[in-house]
C-alpha cells in the first residue's frame, strides 16, 4: 500500500517504513509523532483511490527520526575583468522521518 501526500509545497509517495526527509520543524524531537492529512491518492490491491483534491478520512502518521543536513551547496558569483569573485556555501536542514502507518 502506498500514499501520495503533500507537505511543503510538493508532493511525496510514501510506502509504509519508508525513510524520508522533509522541510526542517525547529519544534520537532527525535520520538515525536507526525500525521499527514493532505492525502492525494491512496494506493493498494484493491486498486486506486484519487482525492478531489484530497482523500477525505484518510491520514499518514510518522515518527521522527531526527535532524539531517544535506550536502553542501556552493554558489560562485564572478565578474569576467572586474576583479569579483563571491564564493558563498549553503547547507539545508531537513527533518529525517519514518512513516509507520497509512489509514484510508
Amino acid at each position: 500500500m502506498y500514499a501520495i501526500i503533500c507537505d511543503g509545497g510538493r508532493q511525496f509517495k510514501v510506502e509504509e517504513g519508508q525513510l524520508l526527509d522533509i522541510d526542517y520543524r525547529d519544534t520537532a524531537v527525535t520520538g515525536d509523532k507526525v500525521e499527514f492529512d493532505r492525502v492525494l491518492a491512496i494506493g493498494g490491491e484493491s486498486g486506486l483511490t484519487l482525492g478531489q483534491p484530497t482523500v477525505s478520512g484518510a491520514k499518514v502518521s510518522a515518527s521522527v527520526i531526527g535532524l539531517e543536513q544535506g550536502e553542501k551547496l556552493y554558489i560562485q558569483k564572478f565578474r569576467r575583468r572586474k576583479n569579483y569573485e563571491v564564493r558563498t556555501g549553503h547547507r539545508q536542514k531537513y527533518t529525517r522521518i519514518k512513516i509507520d502507518s497509512i489509514n484510508s
